[in-house]
C-alpha cells in the first residue's frame, strides 16, 4: 500500500506542548518538576474507595450523554449555593473528560469557519488550536504589563461584526489573578447587546486565597444568559489523571453542545461519577482547598525570601510567578533550560502563553506539591546565580 505523501496539517503552526518539552527534561536531567500543573500527593482515600465501590455496585456500562442525574444535581446544588444561579440539571449540565474537553465542546459546537475569537494572553494553550481545528480566527489581546490587568478599552476594540466568542479563565493561568466583581460587571456591560458567547474556563474556582471571592459567570444575570462555564474535577480533587470535569450552560447552548458529545465520546466513566455525586454531598471538600493551597503558597515564597527571585504572591490557581530579571537577562525559555540541566529543577516559561511571545523574565512554578518536595526545590532555587 502506497505511503501518504501529500498531508495538509490543520494545525501547521502547532508547536510540541510547552510542558511536555519541560517535563521531558524533567525526566531526562532527574529534575524537581514544578512545571506541569499536578499535585504530586495523592486523591482523598474516601474518594478512592467511592469509585471502586461504584464499579462493584455494577456501574460498569455507559452512562447518560450529559451525565448521571445524581452528579448533576450536586453540580447545580453547588452553583445555586455559591453563585445563586439554578441550572436545570437535565437540560443544562454536562460532565465532561476533563475540563479541556468541556472547552473544546464548546468551541466546537459555535465555532465557524472566519468567525473570531477573542483570546486574552497570556492563555491555556488549548483554546487557540481548538479554535484553529474548527476554521475560526483566534483575535488576541494580551493583558496588561507585568501583572496582567484587563483592559477593556483594548477587548471592545477588537469585537468585529464576525466575533463569535470571547474566552475568559479566572482564576487565571499562569498570572494567579482572580478578576473581580467590578470587572465581571464591566465584562457584561461590554456584551449587553451583542450575540457573543463567553466561554468561561473556572477550573480553579475553589483555589483563591487571601480572603479573595471567585466571581462565576454565573453569578450575573447579563453574561449567565451567554455563558458557558467549564470546571474541573481533577484540580479541584487532586487527580488530574482521571480526567473529570464539566459545563454548565443555558439550555439552548447545552443543546448544541450535546450534539457534539454525542458523536465525541458520547459519555464519561461511570463509576467516577457515582463517586463524585456522593463526595460532592460534603462542601468542606471543595470549600477549604483554598486554604490548603495558601498554606503551600505561603511556605513557598516563604522558602524563597533569601533568593534572587521576585515574587506577587499568587491570588489564585496553584502557581506562582517568579521574576527572575535580578539574577539574569536571559530570555525566560533559554534560562528554564537552563535551570534543569545546571540546577535541576523544571518550571514553564511565561512567555509561550503570551501575544508575540513577549518576555518579562518570568517563570510559572506549580506549589501543589508536597512539603518535601517544595523545600528541595527552594534549595535548590537559593543556588541559582
Amino acid at each position: 500500500m502506497a505511503a501518504v505523501n501529500h498531508i495538509s496539517s490543520k494545525l501547521p503552526k502547532h508547536e510540541t506542548s510547552i510542558f511536555t518539552v519541560m517535563s521531558k527534561m524533567a525526566y531526562e536531567h532527574k529534575a524537581v518538576n514544578l512545571s506541569q500543573g499536578y499535585p504530586n500527593f495523592d486523591t482523598d482515600k474516601r474518594l478512592k474507595e467511592l469509585v471502586y465501590q461504584a464499579m462493584l455496585d455494577g456501574y460498569n456500562q455507559y452512562a447518560p450523554l450529559a451525565g448521571i442525574s445524581p452528579l448533576r444535581e450536586q453540580i447545580t446544588d453547588k452553583i445555586e449555593s455559591l453563585h445563586g444561579k439554578k441550572y436545570d440539571k437535565n437540560t443544562e449540565v454536562t460532565v465532561t473528560n476533563g475540563a479541556t474537553q468541556a472547552l473544546f465542546l464548546a468551541i466546537t459546537a459555535f465555532v465557524n469557519p472566519g468567525d473570531e475569537v477573542i483570546v486574552l494572553k497570556p492563555a491555556y494553550d488549548s483554546y487557540e488550536p481548538a479554535i484553529e481545528l474548527n476554521g475560526g480566527i483566534p483575535v488576541l489581546v494580551q493583558l496588561e504589563g507585568q501583572e496582567y490587568k484587563l483592559n477593556f478599552e483594548a477587548i471592545k476594540e477588537k469585537i468585529s461584526s464576525k466575533t463569535r466568542m470571547l474566552i475568559i479563565n479566572t482564576p487565571h493561568n499562569p498570572s494567579g489573578n482572580v478578576f473581580s466583581k467590578q470587572e465581571m460587571l464591566q465584562l457584561e456591560q461590554l456584551l449587553d447587546g451583542t450575540d457573543i458567547i463567553l466561554l468561561s474556563d473556572e477550573v480553579y474556582e475553589h483555589i483563591i486565597f487571601d480572603e479573595a471571592k471567585h466571581y462565576s459567570a454565573s453569578a450575573f444575570p447579563n453574561l449567565s444568559k451567554r455563558a458557558i462555564v467549564c470546571a474541573s474535577f481533577g484540580k479541584t480533587f487532586h487527580n488530574t489523571g482521571w480526567k473529570m470535569g464539566y459545563c454548565v450552560a443555558p439550555e439552548e447552548l447545552m443543546a448544541e453542545i450535546w450534539k457534539v458529545m454525542e458523536v465525541n465520546v458520547f459519555c464519561v466513566h461511570h463509576p467516577t461519577q457515582r463517586a463524585f455525586a456522593e463526595y460532592l454531598k460534603t462542601p468542606d471538600h471543595y470549600l477549604e482547598l483554598g486554604g490548603f493551597y495558601q498554606e503551600k503558597r505561603d511556605k513557598l515564597l516563604d522558602l524563597i525570601k533569601d533568593t534572587g527571585f521576585k515574587a506577587v504572591p499568587s491570588r489564585g490557581t496553584y502557581f506562582q510567578l517568579l521574576d527572575y530579571s535580578g539574577i539574569s537577562n536571559e530570555p525566560d525559555i533559554e534560562f528554564s533550560r537552563r535551570l534543569i540541566k545546571e540546577f535541576g529543577i523544571a518550571s514553564i516559561p511565561v512567555s509561550v502563553f503570551n501575544k508575540d511571545k513577549v518576555d518579562y523574565r518570568q517563570l510559572r512554578f506549580c506549589f501543589a506539591k508536597t512539603d518535601d518536595t517544595l523545600k528541595e526545590a527552594a534549595e535548590i532555587l537559593k543556588k541559582v546565580k
